[in-house]
């Protein structure tokens, strides 16, 4: 995957165009597109063709535009790119989970795996600068929420709202990869499984590999594969949130 970085663009603009605040040009004809257009369009070869596609020349074919056209709009790619993500992550429901804070981290995770599903492309995008538009604030906003009070420090909150993110981050990518297998090879993870099984005895000695031999099978009856992204989800997911939990613990529990 080629890797791209927001916060990458001349940020007085990167934030000018976040919060809709930079003015339209006054150079040339009429404006005749609209960034909410652009950013549409951008999304849509983005989420359809990968984020390699998405050139400001390729963009503007499919606005019927020239590609200098974009750039009366947008400096360049880096503040496209900041605007897609934020945009994007205005997708997020951001339910408000009754119950305790184990629930609403669940969400949390669970809202954010699906934004990723949806647009794998952002699997390619470093955030470690993320771009401060209003959405991606108000998702910080919510995700801070679902912790605020249980005993924490700030920057414990952070944390293990970074913490979350990252489990869901990777979760994602194994899960987009395996999709990704399965759409280029042609076969499913159980008819490749069904396919090699029958050979394992006769090229290797699992004699040597007994803890291996034994696990191996295990996972294979349960899944008929050698691997199932959903349970592996599920099941890293509530090992992070009995983590968290043990910290909780620990900060209420009484001293001496």
């Amino acid at each position: 995957m080629n890797q791209e970085y927001s916060g990458s663009g001349d940020p007085a603009k990167s934030l000018e165009l976040l919060w809709r605040r930079r003015p339209q040009p006054t150079r040339g004809p009429k404006p005749a597109l609209t960034v909410d257009q652009i950013v549409t369009a951008a999304l849509k070869v983005a989420d359809t063709d990968g984020l390699a596609a998405m050139s400001m020349r390729r963009l503007a074919d499919e606005l019927g535009v020239g590609a200098m056209t974009l750039y009366r709009y947008f400096p360049g790619k880096g503040e496209l790119l900041d605007v897609m993500l934020d945009t994007v992550y205005g997708e997020l429901p951001r339910r408000d989970v009754p119950g305790e804070w184990r629930a609403k981290l669940d969400e949390v995770a669970r809202e954010n795996r699906e934004l990723y599903l949806r647009h794998p492309w952002m699997l390619q995008v470093a955030i470690s600068r993320p771009p401060l538009g209003p959405n991606v604030m108000a998702k910080y906003e919510w995700e801070l929420s679902a912790v605020e009070g249980i005993g924490l420090s700030d920057v414990e909150m952070d944390s293990t709202v970074a913490l979350v993110n990252g489990y869901v981050h990777g979760a994602v990518r194994t899960a987009v990869e395996a999709r990704q297998v399965i759409l280029r090879s042609g076969m499913t993870d159980k008819e490749w499984w069904l396919a090699h099984v029958p050979h394992l005895d006769q090229i290797s000695d699992l004699a040597k590999f007994p803890l291996s031999a034994r696990v191996g099978t295990a996972v294979g009856s349960e899944f008929d594969a050698p691997y199932d992204v959903d349970h592996a989800f599920e099941y890293g997911l509530e090992r992070l949130l009995d983590g968290v939990s043990a910290l909780v613990v620990n900060r209420s529990a009484p001293e001496g």
